[in-house]
């Protein structure tokens, strides 16, 4: 090779090598340049996305008060982007808006500064221009600004409103005259027999159990996954395992006194073990419901009482309570739950709302007390005792006697005396019932959300609809067979409470067998409905969840214990005549003459029941939760619970 062809290529190699470098270095200055660029980018983001985040998580409002704007704010000056009035270099802005969803099932931020479904902060910041762009301006007539303006954007929802409906038991205290009446009650719901005492009783009324809690402890039980309240909700479930449940949960409770837990198991060996039931019987939760929502208390007496109706709606058998009502004596009580109660419903009061407008109604946030059927049957037998009955009868015996003798043309001698006959005579026999049947029906109180607002905490209201369903009361004769079927109304037969017969008689206490029906009978019945009540209640200061409820109470239009009392006064007694041949205007006679002396006979009956209704109302009604007339409905509303999260 010769020298001169061996200069030329190491001179063509040099070239090579210095235009490499010089690539490199573009390529370098490149590198350096985008990557500054990522990483104020990238900071940029991180700022609107958490300022976005702590914004939306603390509810921040752009009307009326810009708290949206502060909170964005405090979280940039918190993460060294601290915005200065009258510096340009950089800027947040704040706005807050709604999340539709375009044609292409996009959501799309649309801007409204009176709704506070998302915001959005756009964060700018400049910064020098790369090197490359100053190399550029070197060479170029129109030079590039000295400084660029990054943008970042974010989206962030905020976590959707939640509210709570739950109906208290309207029983806030027990004394020792009610605690048997509860014992056989709960007890005869759940299958068995209890003997708690009083301060028991109470001690279940003031003790509260963490929902959340109890939840856990359940899909523990039931070998759920944790967290899925969805399969929870869905579960087969016994009531031994629900009381069982709530034994851990107070176990682990370490304030809770052992004796009421003590009261617990006993409740829980009554128990049956059946998996009929269902958890979302208990109590609804709407899907999607963070968690935290449920972080909230129930009395432990609503629970248990809940879980015995639950179990008794289910079960055949009801509960039989015998009551010792003054101046009456033994009365039966059979008690049935018709349909069972929902304790309590979380959810999202929006959805509830846009589902009212829907067939069937969808997402509703709905709560109800135990429809309950009751029927109270009197031995009439008793019944004689009482002197106003028994005066009534005897005074009846006389006239009726005479009347009948003569309009019916019977050969009744009246009421035997001690005057002995001197042949053979009839006597006048009234005999009374055997026995007096009284139904009442309470179909309880239900209550769902309506409506709701959010704008801000201080004034954020809830809505609610309650109904107090009708109250029956029947009295006369009925079947205790058909008295507590779910398909169909029960209907009071006439009692015939009074037989007019005779007997053949020759001396005062030489009488032959009674004839019955000689001269017709008096027939009893009652039956009325009381008309339901219904209202709006509002709750313009409503309890945050996890706190204690704002209960508010439907005020009826009238009073329904008096209401019930006075169908009494409706008590229709009618003349039945005998069987055979009697002329229309004979009957007529009879009934005219009877209607001017069974008033005496309707106050006696009168004055006989009306004792028996406010032990009824007021005992049994109140410790199945239910409160004739009014619903004592509890709400809680949070407008921003749970975390925000991004979405654009």
């Amino acid at each position: 090779m010769s020298p001169r062809l061996g200069c030329r290529q190491r001179g063509a190699i040099g070239l090579m090598a210095a235009g490499t470098l010089a690539v490199a270095l573009v390529f370098m200055v490149l590198a350096v340049d985008s990557g500054r660029l990522y990483l104020e980018k990238r900071k940029l983001q991180s700022i609107a996305d958490t300022s976005a985040l702590e914004t939306a998580s603390r509810g921040g409002l752009c009307s009326p008060a810009n708290t949206a704007n502060d909170y964005a704010r405090e979280n940039a000056a918190r993460n060294g982007f601290t915005v200065v009035a009258g510096d340009n270099s950089r800027g947040l802005t704040v706005t807050c808006g709604t999340l539709p969803t375009n044609a292409s099932n996009i959501r799309v931020f649309t801007p409204d500064a009176t709704k506070s479904e998302a915001v959005r902060v756009i964060a700018t910041r400049s910064v020098a221009t790369s090197i490359a762009t100053g190399i550029w301006n070197m060479f170029s007539a129109t030079p590039a600004p000295a400084q660029t303006v990054l943008s970042a954007t974010a989206v962030a929802a905020y976590a959707p409103p939640v509210a709570q409906l739950t109906i208290r038991s309207s029983l806030a205290s027990v004394d020792s005259t009610k605690s048997p009446f509860l014992n056989a009650t709960i007890g005869g719901l759940l299958g068995g027999s209890l003997s708690l005492t009083a301060a028991g009783w109470n001690g279940l009324i003031q003790t509260n159990v963490n929902l959340l809690s109890y939840l856990d402890q359940l899909a523990i039980q039931l070998n759920v996954a944790a967290g899925d309240y969805d399969a929870l909700l869905n579960t087969a479930v016994s009531a031994t395992q629900l009381i069982d449940s709530t034994v851990k949960v107070l176990q682990q409770n370490g304030t809770v006194a052992t004796a009421i837990i003590t009261d617990v198991i006993s409740v829980k060996a009554i128990a049956p073990n059946t998996q009929v039931l269902k958890v979302g019987d208990l109590l609804k939760i709407a899907t999607g419901t963070p968690a935290a929502a449920l972080n909230t208390n129930v009395q432990l007496f609503q629970l248990l009482e809940t879980v015995a109706q639950l179990s008794g709606s289910k079960s055949a058998a009801g509960a039989a309570v015998q009551m010792n009502i003054p101046l009456i004596g033994n009365v039966s009580i059979q008690t049935k739950v018709i349909e069972p109660p929902q304790l309590s419903a979380i959810g999202n009061p929006a959805k509830a709302k846009e589902g009212l407008a829907k067939n069937p109604q969808t997402d509703q946030i709905y709560v109800r007390t135990a429809q309950v059927r009751t029927l109270v049957t009197i031995d009439m037998s008793v019944l004689k005792l009482v002197s106003g009955l028994a005066s009534t009868v005897t005074s009846l015996a006389t006239p009726v006697a005479g009347v009948v003798n003569n309009l019916l043309h019977l050969n009744l001698a009246g009421v035997v005396s001690s005057v002995l006959c001197a042949v053979a005579c009839d006597s006048t026999d009234v005999e009374i019932a055997s026995k007096l049947d009284i139904l009442i029906e309470a179909g309880g109180a239900t209550s769902h959300v309506t409506d709701f607002s959010c704008v801000n905490n201080a004034t954020k209201s809830l809505t609610v609809h309650a109904t107090a369903s009708p109250a029956a009361l029947a009295v006369g004769n009925i079947d205790a067979a058909s008295a507590f079927s779910s398909s169909a109304p029960v209907a009071a037969q006439p009692i015939r409470l009074l037989d007019i017969g005779s007997k053949r008689c020759r001396l005062v206490v030489l009488c032959g067998p009674r004839t019955p029906n000689v001269g017709g009978g008096l027939l009893l019945k009652a039956q009325s409905t009381i008309g339901s009540q219904m209202g709006t209640l509002f709750y313009s200061a409503v309890a945050e969840m996890n706190q204690a409820p704002t209960y508010r109470m439907l005020q009826p239009t009238g009073d329904m214990v008096a209401s019930l009392s006075g169908t009494l006064a409706g008590l229709q007694v009618t003349y039945a005549p005998p069987s055979g041949s009697v002329s229309s205007g004979a009957l007529a006679g009879v009934a005219g003459f009877l209607a001017t002396i069974t008033t005496t006979l309707v106050s006696a009956i009168q004055n006989l029941l009306a004792p028996l209704l406010d032990p009824i109302v007021n005992t049994l009604f109140k410790s199945l939760g239910i409160n004739l007339g009014n619903a004592e409905v509890g709400a809680n509303l949070s407008c921003h619970m749970g975390r925000a999260y991004l979405v654009i």
